[in-house]
């Protein structure tokens, strides 16, 4: 069964945009809204998010 906490994090993420803001939204550190993401993808068995990175100039 899917976590309703952990799907929420994916909800807000979708209205905010980053881990950070997320993060911000939810009073939680950008680290636990990381692993709760990776534990909903788990938890479905797929990948929900593509990590990307800013390019250095």
């Amino acid at each position: 069964m899917i976590d309703l906490r952990r799907l929420s994090v994916l909800r807000v993420l979708a209205e905010h945009g980053t881990v950070t803001a997320t993060a911000d939204a939810l009073h939680l550190t950008p680290s636990v809204v990381s692993q709760q993401l990776r534990l909903l993808a788990e938890e479905v068995g797929v990948e929900l998010l593509r990590a990307t990175g800013a390019a250095s100039g």
